[in-house]
């Protein structure tokens, strides 16, 4: 495997000691904001595994589940943050989510849970699973969903948990967009459900606006998003914030 760095060309070997981060859900996961050349600016401690399981320089597109839609999301606004003030971390992205999709679909035993399973075994060989970033839900809005998420959210969190070896592995769900009338029942239900899964924690979206369709954010309201999970990570892990005020 070859690994890129922008500053010092190619290596033979990538870093062994990355902060990983799983990224699933559905569309507002995978991004959709315009990608502005802000978001091309590269971090030499920011990686992203590709969809060839290869480890280059992050930067937007992280995902690649729709090429002719996919943009911004919240994974490159999560790793600036996380960094900010800790000039020891190193984290690798492992992009897996896919618009569209629903909860059941996410479940054990289906093809999107095999396939984030296997690439995050790929890519903790280059270092050690920290968090797992979730947002989904406009795929599970209708009120009988609603009724059953927690339990279902539950079962899933912890049997990839399991099988990823990583059972006390920090998991961070964030808010629909209030934009969307469709998903209020779901965001009141939201906070309680976060509540069901140990070392969980939920992130507003509070005063985030959409791109235009009142179903995706803005790429702005994506790097807020990010920045808004990487408070809510660090307040759920101590070594995190150990770590960022040294």
């Amino acid at each position: 495997m070859l690994f890129f760095t922008a500053r010092l060309g190619f290596a033979e070997v990538p870093p062994n000691n990355l902060q990983l981060f799983l990224l699933i859900g559905q569309s507002n996961m995978a991004g959709r904001g315009k990608v502005e050349p802000q978001d091309q600016v590269i971090d030499p401690r920011i990686f992203m595994f590709t969809k060839e399981q290869q480890w280059v320089p992050a930067k937007d597109p992280l995902h690649f589940d729709k090429p002719k839609m996919v943009g911004v999301g919240p994974g490159m606004g999560f790793a600036r943050q996380l960094l900010a003030g800790n000039s020891k971390l190193t984290v690798g992205l492992i992009p897996c989510a896919v618009g569209g999709t629903s909860l059941d679909q996410w479940q054990a035993g289906g093809k999107l849970y095999a396939n984030a399973v296997a690439r995050a075994r790929e890519a903790m060989k280059q270092g050690q699973l920290a968090g797992i970033l979730w947002h989904q839900g406009e795929a599970d809005s209708s009120p009988e969903k609603v009724a059953t998420y927690g339990k279902r959210f539950a079962a899933m969190i912890t049997q990839l948990r399991q099988d990823l070896h990583a059972e006390n592995v920090p998991v961070v769900m964030g808010e629909l967009g209030r934009f969307r009338t469709a998903s209020r029942e779901f965001n009141a239900a939201l906070p309680e459900i976060s509540k069901q899964v140990p070392l969980c924690a939920f992130v507003s979206a509070e005063s985030l606006t959409d791109k235009g369709d009142k179903l995706h954010f803005d790429a702005k309201s994506q790097r807020i998003f990010g920045q808004r999970y990487a408070a809510a990570f660090l307040k759920l892990t101590p070594l995190a914030e150990s770590e960022k005020s040294n």
